[in-house]
């Protein structure tokens, strides 16, 4: 694969063999996904759920074996992913949105379910910090922020390590080179993790202030905050 000149068209191309790709790449992915339904408050039925970053939707997937009458949003920059979910989920209540996380319109209020399946690591820092904020004002009291995704800071001296194994997974599925050429070529270009403890600490001046880690294998982690 060949790194396209910004994200957008990055992940247009990478639509075509998502899934596949995803499984092979992201070390403990589906168990990741399991993630968004698995330990739910029993208290838990959302009306309205955001899929931010949502992909070709295997979140969203996911989420309606749980809440098939729920109303769901899905966001995304790219218009390749938007199509496939557009397809896949039309018997459902969908709707899509096609946008970056900072030009979305985030309303008070307006979500019981915020869920974010391997895209923040696409923001930075300062955008992260932000996002939190816009996420805790958009739920309503009770609502959940539910998230899977890579949590390392790269000044981590855990950092190189980190990359030593990711490549023997990838190797495993793809054992020339090309296929970690290309995923370490957008790593490096449009990934930005931060540590667990970053997100703990963001999300609870965000206003969150009940925390449940339900995966943490090694820096691949899935997480739940809640409004109270």
């Amino acid at each position: 694969m060949k790194l396209q000149s910004n994200i957008l068209e990055e992940f247009n191309e990478f639509s075509k063999n998502y899934t596949d790709d995803m499984v092979a790449c992201v070390p403990h992915y589906r168990e990741l996904l399991s993630g968004f339904i698995d330990h739910l408050p029993k208290e838990l039925y959302p009306k309205q759920i955001l899929d931010l970053g949502c992909g070709n939707g295997n979140v969203t997937r996911e989420l309606l074996k749980k809440f098939p009458k729920a109303q769901y949003t899905l966001l995304d920059a790219s218009d390749k992913m938007l199509e496939l979910c557009e397809k896949q989920f039309n018997q459902y209540h969908i709707s899509t949105v096609q946008s970056y996380f900072q030009d979305f319109e985030f309303k008070n209020h307006q979500f019981d379910m915020v869920a974010a399946g391997f895209s923040i690591h696409h923001c930075n820092k300062k955008d992260k910090q932000s996002l939190f904020k816009n996420i805790y004002d958009s739920l309503n009291h009770n609502g959940m922020f539910s998230c899977s995704d890579l949590m390392i800071d790269r000044a981590s001296t855990k950092h190189l390590q980190l990359i030593k194994e990711w490549e023997e997974f990838v190797r495993v599925s793809y054992p020339n080179s090309d296929k970690w050429d290309w995923l370490m070529d957008h790593y490096n270009e449009y990934d930005n993790p931060d540590s667990l403890n970053n997100h703990l600490l963001w999300l609870d001046k965000a206003g969150f202030k009940d925390f449940k880690v339900t995966i943490h294998n090694t820096y691949w982690v899935h997480l739940k905050a809640f409004k109270k």
